[in-house]
């Protein structure tokens, strides 16, 4: 067995100019996508918003949100590219927002009625149950901007009766209620059919006089079904459920006073308390420091290198190794690192350290090539059984001591072949996923290039109830790597094709199938379909980071973690 010494730590060597250029490629294009997906509409549109004596969601969620504190949008690209037979369906007609409001952390779901009325897509009520979801696992208030005019008729086969369609989110408006999560309705514009279970379901109904109305049936179908007149006022206003039905409980001049309402009723709300996620917040010492010493506030902790640093170590070709410890470098606290069986499976990179003064727990693809005690070779990005068997163990270490887990993916899958199956990679890989499925502690998984397979599964993907999945604009979602799909396909069409395929035929599939991959794969295509939170900076990552952070470790869990059936 050689010794340590014989196989020194490996180190990045970055291409600063081709790196940088590169990934600022990529974040312009993310920046001028979220520019133009906040644009509240053209000057005309907003104008006709305005005669309406209504303001837009941007203008909204001004008047709503404490000046100067952070916001974290969820799904501002739902929809992107959707139902483009229907018109362009902005963010899926509503923005959900994590902020504060009054000095308490919320998640804000507002329905923007300048997307087709406000009506709810597919997409859109996937959206807001994402939202409700958020809610309930981190003990979230929620306030609704109400500004819909239901379900959109043409798609309502694909919105109406199954178990995460419309009516799961009357569901868990009373599931929140139950578990004593507060939520504020603001109906700023029509409620209609069964979106009017939604104020109904809330703590606090307000309604804003001549904009609002909240009822199953409008004038139309009222008429249709029962040959009654009636206005939209007598059936359902301000006026009508603050004084008739009872149902409305406070009624507004206009939305700037009824925001304001909703600021002073958010003040009311209890502190959220401390659980021993947030106790344990700014307590580690540095591996240089006397656990017995005060560690500086929160707010004066910093990276090891600078943010800036990450455009240069994140290489342009998918394919260039690099050290994933550079990358947690420009996250992390410095010198709060603390590795988790360094020498051994080393494909993936495991350990403590602390983010804003929060100690967490990081699993990590490790991109470089690296070798074992014995010599073998390990791959950059993939998992190996013996890095999946230290991620499971690892895994548990956090539950054990209440440390919230954050994933880091650049992995192109598990490890194949014969060595590899008859070495157990799949119990191995069973293990970790076992560990992950039953983990407690809060989780969020940050995609900062390929995510492919069950290695996606295996480090918590959306499918394994991440708190938020996050993705950088060179993340690739797949089950395998356009190249390894194309040559995979092209393999089966040749089986299929006993004559032989002539090689502009080859290039043909090779060419079909990457292109379909690469727009797939894309980033931009999992926001669109919810499979990730947000695609942000890389460079704001940290902050990100530490917001949702504090969110995610408002409560801890209320059970322990429990594996069941454990592959040994």
């Amino acid at each position: 067995m050689a010794d340590s010494n014989s196989n020194p730590k490996p180190t990045s060597n970055p291409k600063p100019t081709t790196n940088r250029e590169e990934n600022l490629k990529t974040i312009e294009e993310l920046d001028r996508r979220l520019e133009e997906n906040a644009r509240a509409g053209s000057d005309e549109a907003i104008a006709k918003q305005h005669s309406k004596g209504k303001l837009t969601i941007p203008e909204r969620l001004d008047l709503l949100f404490d000046p100067d504190t952070s916001r974290f949008e969820v799904g501002a690209f739902a929809a992107s590219g959707n139902y483009e037979e229907h018109g362009r369906i902005e963010s899926a007609g509503v923005r959900t927002v994590l902020g504060t409001v009054s000095g308490h952390d919320c998640i804000v779901i507002a329905n923007d009625s300048m997307v087709k009325s406000g009506t709810w897509f597919p997409l859109t009520i996937k959206k807001i149950l994402r939202a409700q979801q958020i809610g309930m696992e981190n003990r979230l208030p929620l306030i609704y901007l109400v500004d819909s005019g239901g379900l959109f008729l043409p798609l309502q086969h694909d919105s109406f009766p199954d178990h995460d369609h419309a009516g799961r989110i009357f569901y868990n408006n009373a599931r929140l209620s139950a578990m004593g999560v507060p939520q504020i309705a603001a109906v700023m514009g029509p409620c209609v059919a069964g979106g009017a279970y939604i104020p109904a379901l809330c703590d606090e109904i307000l309604m804003v006089k001549g904009t609002s109305g909240i009822f199953l049936g409008g004038p139309y179908l009222v008429k249709a079904a029962i040959g009654e007149e009636a206005d939209i006022e007598a059936l359902g206003g301000s006026s009508t459920h603050t004084r008739l039905s009872g149902m409305a409980d406070f009624e507004d001049e206009d939305d700037a006073s009824c925001l304001a309402r909703v600021r002073r009723l958010a003040a009311q709300w209890p502190d959220s308390g401390s659980s021993a996620y947030a106790e344990s917040a700014g307590r580690a010492p540095t591996a240089e420091q006397d656990p017995t010493e005060e560690r500086p506030p929160a707010a004066e902790q910093r990276p090891a290198t600078d943010s800036e640093r990450l455009l240069d170590l994140l290489p342009a070709d998918r394919r260039s190794a690099y050290d994933t410890r550079d990358i947690l470098d420009s996250i992390t606290d410095a010198e709060s690192w603390e590795e988790y069986k360094e020498e051994y499976g080393k494909s993936l990179v495991t350990g403590t350290a602390r983010i804003g003064g929060r100690v967490v727990g990081i699993v990590a693809s490790q991109r470089l090539n690296t070798k074992t005690a014995k010599g073998e070779m390990r791959i950059g990005g993939v998992i190996y059984s013996d890095s999946a068997d230290k991620a499971a163990r690892f895994v548990l270490n956090c539950n054990q001591k209440k440390v919230p887990l954050i994933f880091v993916q650049d992995v192109t899958g598990f490890m194949v072949g014969t060595r590899a199956e008859q070495g157990g990679i799949i119990k191995d890989g069973a293990k970790l996923v076992n560990a992950v499925s039953n983990s407690e502690v809060p989780k969020i998984t940050l995609v900062i290039g390929n995510s492919y397979g069950a290695g996606n599964y295996a480090l918590c993907g959306r499918a394994f109830g991440p708190r938020f999945m996050l993705a950088w604009p060179s993340a690739q979602i797949a089950v395998m790597g356009g190249d390894q799909a194309a040559d995979t396909m092209l393999s089966i069409e040749k089986a299929k094709a006993p004559e032989g395929l002539s090689e502009e035929a080859e290039q043909t599939i090779l060419d079909e199938i990457r292109g379909t991959y690469e727009a797939t794969a894309s980033p931009y295509h999992a926001a669109a379909h919810l499979w990730v939170d947000a695609i942000i900076d890389p460079r704001a990552t940290r902050d990100v980071l530490k917001h949702l952070l504090r969110v995610a470790c408002r409560v801890a869990p209320e059970q322990g973690m429990r594996v069941g059936v454990f592959q040994v």
